[in-house]
């Protein structure tokens, strides 16, 4: 076996030297903090929650695959009231000057004139990212400034630029309230900047090295900062109260040292639950499970490297301020309420057990939605204030694309004719069924005659045009019987007008400028619905973007319309995209769920060494995550599916911190004390921890539901703040009395892990809190619970003495051996029973 010398552990030598280097370090995070704030720009940020679904899914195929074969010309749909028709009819012209505008389309039904108030479908020259669009936007704004006017658009409307301006106002808040807590709950006034300025510090490097990313979703982005500061401010609490314990007993700089290097495994392993509730939300399906995974625990990281390396030299730097600023403890005892608890410890565990029951039927019942247009939030943003307003009155799109191989006019104009035929599909449109001139459609087939009749052409010339079109497309025997050649009408139309750019028809002014006007709406129409290789139909449908009716007529009546005509087809729109992300959330809301307390748990065994205490612990939590995702049921309100997967990791994770605070401090004092009276001093000494670190989490979660204007991002604050608050009343108010009816399971469920064993050799005094086995020569003062064999010269003042004749004590110098308090406490007198 190795020997052991005498010396500092490895933990006192590393704090030594953080805390000796500090002014290095102090230099080190500045330079890091400039650079941060530098590199906090070079993040981008990706507004569309489509872009990270699965690639195997329909949805994220169709959108790739419109992406490269169709442009998708940017739209808004205006609406002005309080107009005349004859009002709304001059609104539409002028819409239409307006430079960017391709057009704007407005008639006397229903779609577009109700009571006092029209709309107008515009649509723009560029797509939605498109300068062009979001400049024709602004000039619209402009012109209907004096109107009561409402404009529901996806161009100009940057998520992450309006919850970045609502961040900022939630970290000011967020702040106040943070200080206030710290105030009531520390020590000492000058704590409160040193765990600031920590956390502070964190929050930027974060922000500032999400670059390596290159790129992460607005939520990531916008919540990342408020849950740092909730979930790791622990840490930095941790370490204040155990400098505030050695600060009693040594100078700042070695107080310090002994702190940081206790601290360290205890905050390391107080930072396990965490990382591992995040690390399950990196195994969703759902690419923003792991955007959001890694983001946080990264966010997690760095909070653990400033509490290790930049508080500790704030700690000594602020030290004299810490010691000139102590105040009276203005968090209450709350032993007596404990006592009263426990009293209840028959009676809450029932209780609480059909509590869950319910909690799980209940959260199995819970109303999800997969979309935008099922979910509210407290505050709503002028953009959302307008879809609503829009929607209310006119109607909501539910738009979707059907993409399929280019090619088979016939095939398509009867796909199209069959998706007409249903109830539930408003119109239906593609090239084969798209307007032309004199009611012609985009792919009717025409004879010269038909062409020249509709153009006001010559026959001959007519003729000539198709000579050369056959001969192009090499279909020779057309060309020999040209009363019976017949043309898809977008193709001839191309086909003219790119022979009259090149010169070789020459037609008069009028004709061309015909011919120019219906070639710029041909190749619209064909930038939108065709391709190189496949073709876009475009539905709009009569039915909610998503739900059971919705879903039904998805995948049996359309897909079915479809597979008759085509094998290779692909169904594109919100309401496929709602149905990828319901088919998705199945899986990820069991993975999640097991993965969360598998690693939970693993994290716990090896803490308590019991396998039962894990368990209880789990059933606590576990009942929260199911009694918070009750109330969207009972409030017949819809839940954002992503809320339930990020709150109940988030719960699970983070949440679990605060059982496992009682559950500590209640083995601990359960060695020396009963377990009823040490499960209530357990309480009362857990209770500045939970309460400091909980509100602090509750009110993060809190302001973002009340204050961001995203749907999605305030229902995941809503939720973690709900959840947080059940998490302490359930903590406080039921874990006790499951640890105390748990007990005997707790024991019986108990495992050693024996650390290596050592051997020592020393020649001075030192201080043992262990095992110890061989031989010891010199004078022994303490408790000792286990056997000696061999000569002993000693008094015992406890215990027995074994009946067995080979110990033999002997009385020789007893009075070298008895303590000096002893002979103090006894006058010199030894008691004759203890002696030997």
């Amino acid at each position: 076996m190795a020997k052991n010398h005498d010396g500092p552990s490895f933990m006192v030598r590393l704090a030594t030297l953080i805390v000796d280097k500090r002014n290095l370090f102090f230099l080190i995070y500045g330079a890091a903090i400039i650079f941060s704030l530098v590199s906090s720009r070079w993040t981008a940020v990706n507004n569309d929650l489509t872009s990270y679904l699965p690639k195997e899914t329909e949805t994220r195929q169709g959108l790739d695959l419109m992406e490269k074969e169709f442009t998708t010309f940017a739209t808004a749909r205006v609406m002005v009231n309080n107009i005349t028709y004859q009002q709304a009819e001059d609104i539409a012209k002028e819409l239409e000057e307006v430079s960017g505008v391709k057009e704007a389309l407005f008639d006397e039904t229903q779609d577009h004139y109700i009571g006092a108030a029209a709309m107008f479908s515009v649509t723009f020259d560029g797509e939605v990212e498109d300068d062009v669009s979001k400049e024709a936007l602004e000039d619209i704004r402009s012109l209907l400034k004096p109107y009561d006017v409402y404009i529901s658009t996806e161009v100009g409307n940057d998520r992450s630029a309006a919850l970045a301006e609502e961040m900022k106002m939630i970290m000011v808040i967020a702040g106040v309230i943070i200080v206030s807590v710290l105030l009531l709950t520390s020590k000492t006034y000058m704590e409160i900047p040193v765990l600031l300025l920590t956390f502070g510090t964190a929050a930027i490097l974060n922000k500032g090295t999400n670059f390596f990313f290159g790129e992460i979703s607005f939520i990531s982005d916008s919540v990342t900062v408020v849950l740092q500061l909730a979930l790791a401010i622990d840490y930095a609490i941790i370490l204040c109260h155990r400098y505030s314990e050695e600060r009693q007993k040594m100078e700042p700089r070695e107080a310090v040292i002994i702190a940081l290097s206790k601290a360290i495994p205890e905050i390391s392993a107080s930072s396990l639950t965490t990382i591992s509730g995040m690390m399950a939300l990196m195994f969703m399906k759902f690419g923003i499970g792991y955007d959001l995974g890694r983001v946080l625990i990264k966010a997690i990281l760095f909070s653990l490297l400033s509490v290790f390396t930049l508080m500790p030299g704030l700690l000594v730097l602020f030290s004299k301020g810490i010691d000139r600023t102590h105040h009276q403890n203005f968090v209450p005892n709350i032993e007596g309420i404990g006592r009263i608890i426990i009293k209840f410890q028959y009676v809450v565990p029932p209780i609480f057990l059909v509590a869950i029951l319910i909690g799980f039927k209940l959260s199995s019942m819970c109303p999800y939605a997969y979309g935008y247009t099922n979910i509210t939030s407290i505050q709503e943003s002028e953009q959302t204030i307008a879809d609503h307003k829009v929607n209310d009155t006119f109607g909501a799109q539910n738009t979707l694309a059907v993409v399929i191989p280019k090619g088979d006019y016939d095939k398509e104009r009867a796909l199209l004719a069959k998706l007409e035929s249903h109830p539930e599909v408003k119109s239906a449109l593609g090239i084969a069924n798209a307007e032309a001139e004199d009611d012609y459609k985009l792919a009717d087939e025409l004879t010269p005659r038909q062409f020249a009749e509709m153009l006001d052409l010559d026959v001959e010339v007519a003729n000539l045009l198709y000579t050369a079109y056959g001969l192009k497309e090499q279909e020779y025997g057309y060309v020999a019987n040209l009363d019976k050649y017949k043309v898809p009408l977008i193709d001839m139309f191309l086909f003219v007008h790119e022979e009259a750019d090149k010169g070789y028809v020459e037609l008069d002014e009028d004709l061309k400028q015909d011919l120019d006007d219906a070639y710029e709406k041909i190749s619209d129409a064909q930038k939108q619905l065709q391709g190189e290789e496949y073709t876009r139909l475009v539905l709009d449908l009569g039915l909610p973007e998503e739900g059971e009716k919705t879903f039904a007529f998805l995948n049996g009546e359309l897909r079915d319309d479809v597979k008759q005509y085509y094998d290779d087809f692909l169904l594109v729109g919100n309401t496929t995209s709602d149905y990828d992300l319901s088919s998705s959330f199945s899986r990820d809301n069991v993975m999640i769920s097991i993965l969360s307390i598998v690693f939970v748990i693993l994290v716990l065994l090896f803490t308590f060494q019991s396998v039962g205490l894990p368990i209880l612990l789990i059933l606590v939590i576990q009942g929260s995550v199911w009694i918070n995702f009750s109330f969207p049921y009972l409030m017949k309100s819809p839940l954002f599916f992503l809320s339930y997967l990020v709150v109940s990791s988030i719960q699970m994770g983070a949440n679990i911190d605060y059982a496992i605070v009682i559950s500590s401090r209640y083995m601990d004092l359960k060695k020396e004390l009963p377990p009823k009276k040490a499960i209530s001093v357990a309480l009362n000494q857990a209770f500045p921890t939970i309460i400091t670190s909980g509100s602090m989490l509750a009110a993060a979660g809190l302001l973002i539901g009340f204050i961001s204007s995203d749907p999605t991002v305030a229902s995941i604050g809503i939720c973690l703040g709900r959840g947080t608050i059940l998490s302490i009343f359930l903590v406080m108010l039921v874990l006790p009395e499951i640890l105390l009816l748990g007990d005997t399971i707790i024991e019986r469920t108990k495992f050693d892990i024996k650390p290596p064993e050592i051997t020592h050799e020393a020649n001075s005094a030192m201080r043992l809190n262990g095992h110890i086995r061989g031989y010891v020569n010199g004078v022994m003062d303490a408790k000792v619970q286990g056997i000696i064999r061999g000569d002993i010269h000693a008094i015992l003042n406890t215990g027995t003495l074994p009946e067995d004749g080979q110990h033999l004590l002997k009385r020789e110098n007893l009075e070298d051996f008895i303590p000096e308090e002893e002979k103090e406490k006894k006058g010199g007198e030894t008691d004759e029973s203890n002696k030997v």
